[in-house]
């Protein structure tokens, strides 16, 4: 994965780029180059690999996905929304930069996004191409991942009920978790049935990385975790694990663990390291 980046974020224009600020472009590398574990594109590597395609068209929509996902984080991170100093272990964008870089960063990362979503290479398919974008639109904005966003914002002023959180954190979290899932399986072509299961699994593992990442913020240090925890008491946000305490999150993580493993059982030894990450997101520790 990490060349496919490094070559999407390189110094050169593209065509019809007329340059590329070297300024915005070491923002943007500082946002994407700087570790993380790069969940969502292997989640779509890994889904399309299961039904037996691996190639280069693959690793671009995977970075895609990446793309939209350190977009956020830097959004996120900024004064206005939660005011974080700490990214993976490194100051974040507006820390390392200043806000108006961090900005454009993140405006410059979600357009780059869509145009490697729409590449060629991604699949021979212009029709699968335009469901592909259309989707991760869907995904990342209104009623996705920036919606949700707006929902966990405002659950800082007022209190929400289980269905509301629920609904939130499927849409801050969630939607870019399931469409990794549901992005491999149409790039490779499968069966509708087989679709849908995917995207069954990754709705559940979108909800227990979210209730992974509540604990971590109950229990964790910031040294583990490379950012700051303990933000969600501290700014009055409702989650699951503050309305049901950690024993009930932590059997309500095991069910979904359980659930993720029998949905793929069909296909055997072929989808172990989907169960791996299954099993790794339900139990991460960072």
């Amino acid at each position: 994965m990490e060349p496919v980046l490094e070559s999407l974020l390189a110094d050169a224009p593209l065509s019809q780029e007329n340059e590329r600020p070297p300024r915005l472009m070491a923002a943007m590398r500082h946002a994407v180059l700087a570790g993380g574990k790069r969940l969502r594109p292997i989640l779509v590597m890994e889904v399309a690999e299961l039904f037996g395609r691996q190639d280069d068209g693959v690793l671009t929509a995977a970075a895609a996905l990446e793309f939209i996902h350190c977009y956020s984080l830097v959004h996120d991170d900024l004064p206005a929304m939660d005011d974080d100093d700490l990214r993976r272990g490194r100051p974040t964008v507006h820390k390392a930069f200043d806000e108006a870089t961090a900005i454009l960063a993140g405006d410059a990362l979600l357009t780059l996004a869509f145009d490697a979503i729409t590449a060629d290479p991604v699949h021979e398919d212009p029709a699968v191409r335009l469901v592909l974008t259309r989707e991760l639109s869907r995904a990342a904005g209104i009623g996705g991942m920036a919606g949700g966003q707006m929902l966990d914002l405002e659950s800082e002023s007022r209190a929400r009920s289980e269905q509301e959180i629920r609904t939130l954190q499927a849409m801050k979290t969630g939607a870019l978790l399931r469409y990794a899932c549901r992005a491999g399986a149409l790039l490779a072509n499968a069966h509708e049935g087989d679709v849908d299961r995917l995207t069954r699994f990754g709705e559940i593992i979108g909800l227990a990385f979210q209730l992974a990442d509540d604990l971590l913020d109950v229990e964790a240090s910031a040294e583990t975790t490379g950012k700051a925890t303990g933000k969600d008491a501290a700014a009055g946000k409702a989650t699951l694990v503050g309305l049901h305490g950690v024993d009930a999150t932590r059997a309500e993580l095991a069910k979904l663990q359980a659930e993720a493993t029998a949905l793929l059982q069909p296909f055997g030894e072929k989808a172990k390291p989907l169960i791996e990450l299954a099993d790794f997101i339900s139990n991460r520790n960072h």
